[in-house]
């Protein structure tokens, strides 16, 4: 494996497991989403060079705008959250209590 892939490799790690263990507020782990997300795109930029192919690359473009819908979204579910709970504590969410 080369530095290159392992620092993306360990960057989408990193990324992975700051969700996985830090979940007290919903803007960390929109933030590790958002870190996993630029990793995937400099990992699929440099595969898409690497190859010299034309066919692969619109694929790093769709990738960011996947991304960016997905911050949108997300942050429109932070304000909402923090609207009706006050908080963006991911404990005090319930999808019974909805």
């Amino acid at each position: 494996m080369t530095p290159v892939h392992f620092a993306f490799s360990s960057t989408f790690i990193l990324g992975l497991t700051g969700l996985a263990f830090h979940r007290t507020h919903l803007l960390s782990a929109l933030l590790c989403l958002e870190g996993m997300m630029l990793s995937l795109f400099i990992a699929l930029s440099l595969w898409t060079i690497q190859l010299n192919s034309t066919s692969f690359c619109a694929a790093p473009m769709l990738l960011l705008a996947f991304s960016a819908c997905e911050a949108s979204a997300g942050l429109a579910l932070l304000v909402a959250t923090a609207r009706t709970h006050g908080t963006d504590h991911l404990q005090s969410l319930n999808l019974l209590q909805c």
